[in-house]
């Protein structure tokens, strides 16, 4: 099991002052709140699904402890140094002194403001905590860009103060409607806080980056500076723009299909870091917070043993035609997908792009970063379903003489089982791709091994290679395989 460090959730914008009142009202702020809706099967139908919501699951499933007992921030100021259990959930209240129900003038709600609280409260936590430790950053819509302003300028030793960073929606390339004129407009100015100016990128440039210190290449937001550095960031990407149903829909038909009802799909996630796209909404019935795939993906980034990147590489397809791989993560005993990165979600793995910015032609395109957590019986099954789609392309103008529409030119599943000693330390990988197997992909026996070889890497990192089937070879090139890079997470 990864360290069981403090975590402080960080929430998105409520919205106008009625909301912001009832968020206050919230001692959770929200973060308490499950769900009963999934969307599963290929039509998407929805289904009954019980969900306790994550912070309940930090208890339950993880031991964590949470203190109230009157106020989280009373708790803290009496605690003496170093006597609070490390595994602790904190809630970061930035709203309270908005709030117009605690009988005194509410204030003006200020990013900058909120990012030097939050940057307080980190100390705070840390000061009280047993052994001082960093802490995990959770953080949903706007709460990412609170953190991040804490962490590019308010903090003076990001790295020591925080360990993880989790961003959920976060417009990290700010808000932009894809309609635009007033409609776009209106939305912002009506749903975002001090009107869409908080989004622009101008603004945001403003609280992201330090005065003194230059800013992102291109002006692109979505770029750390400072110490923090964007391995240690997972950014999970919602692709779900039908279910958002603020304004009776009006914002999703604004921001448009490739978004998650408010956050364009391009625009949630910091460059460089993890992504996992998931198919849900901004919020709602179908938001990410309240989600099973977002609480899946977020214990194995913060809890997790192993970093597994996964991508294609010797790859030496067509140039006359337009790559893309659609790429589809399970794992056995889940309902739902945990990452979903589709052309029918907007948001396929463009490997033309992608080929282009590799150093060498043997480095691998990346397809998926996974994070691996010990398992109660040391084995756990995944499925990573791939599928390639091409184009021809000849003078910008694509051609469709023999295109079969949807359907991909080599799909096929990896079945691979991770066996992990008792400590969580990976001892083989078993696989076998779907198309090879004679039984069902869930109970199959898998009949090829890796066999953990750390130490062949200055790093101690350990790079096995899988094969690809002959179809997908001969499409790709003789040199094409799949890539994995295993290292150890904490």
């Amino acid at each position: 099991m990864g360290e069981r460090l403090p975590i402080i959730y960080v929430r998105g914008f409520a919205g106008g002052q009625g909301a912001i009142d009832a968020a206050a009202d919230d001692p959770f702020y929200g973060l308490n709140e499950g769900s009963v809706h999934v969307r599963v099967g290929a039509n998407g139908t929805p289904q009954f699904y019980q969900y306790e919501g994550p912070l309940i699951r930090l208890v339950k499933e993880q031991g964590y402890d949470v203190r109230i007992e009157g106020s989280q921030q009373r708790v803290l100021l009496d605690a003496e140094p170093g006597t609070l259990r490390a595994d602790s959930v904190w809630i970061y209240r930035f709203y309270d002194a908005a709030a117009g129900t605690f009988g005194s003038p509410s204030q003006a709600y200020d990013i900058r403001t909120a990012a030097q609280g939050l940057a307080d409260f980190i100390a705070l936590v840390r000061k009280k905590s047993t052994g001082h430790p960093p802490v995990y950053l959770v953080a949903h819509s706007m709460g990412g860009l609170i953190c991040r302003t804490a962490l590019q300028v308010n903090l003076k030793d990001p790295r020591a103060s925080v360990s993880k960073l989790c961003t959920i929606g976060t417009p990290h390339g700010g808000i932009d409607p894809q309609l635009g004129g007033p409609i776009g407009g209106w939305i912002l100015n009506t749903f975002g806080p001090q009107g869409s100016r908080i989004f622009a990128p101008e603004y945001m440039l403003e609280y992201l980056y330090p005065a003194d210190a230059p800013g992102p290449a291109r002006g692109d937001t979505r770029r750390l500076s400072g110490a923090f550095t964007p391995d240690r960031v997972l950014s999970i990407v919602g692709t779900n723009a039908r279910d958002y149903d603020v304004a009776l829909g009006l914002s999703s038909a604004v921001m448009g299909v490739q978004s998650d009802g408010l956050v364009a799909i391009r625009n949630a996630y910091v460059v460089g870091s993890a992504r996992a796209y998931v198919h849900r909404s901004h919020s709602g019935r179908y938001g990410l917070v309240n989600s099973e795939e977002v609480y899946q993906n977020l214990k194995r980034f913060l809890f997790g043993t192993l970093r597994v990147e996964i991508g294609l590489r010797g790859l030496a397809f067509e140039e006359a035609r337009v790559w893309q791989a659609e790429v589809r993560l399970a794992i056995r005993q889940l309902p739902v997908l945990i990452h979903e990165q589709t052309a029918d979600h907007y948001c396929p793995v463009d490997l033309n792009a992608e080929a282009k910015r590799i150093p060498t032609p043997m480095s691998p395109v990346p397809l998926i970063t996974v994070f691996l957590i010990p398992n109660p019986r040391n084995v756990a099954r995944y499925a990573l379903d791939v599928t390639l789609l091409s184009l021809e392309e000849r003078g910008g103008i694509f051609g469709f003489g023999e295109h079969l529409e949807q359907i991909g030119d080599w799909q096929d599943s990896l079945i691979v089982e991770v066996v992990l000693s008792e400590d969580g330390a990976l001892t083989q990988i078993r696989w076998e791709w779907n198309s090879t197997l004679t039984e069902r992909p869930g109970m199959a026996e898998l009949s090829n091994t890796l066999d953990w070889a750390a130490g062949r890497s200055a790093d101690g990192s350990w790079h096995p290679v899988i094969p690809l089937p002959n179809v997908a070879a001969r499409l790709l090139g003789d040199q094409a395989s799949l890539a994995l890079a295993v290292t150890h997470w904490n």
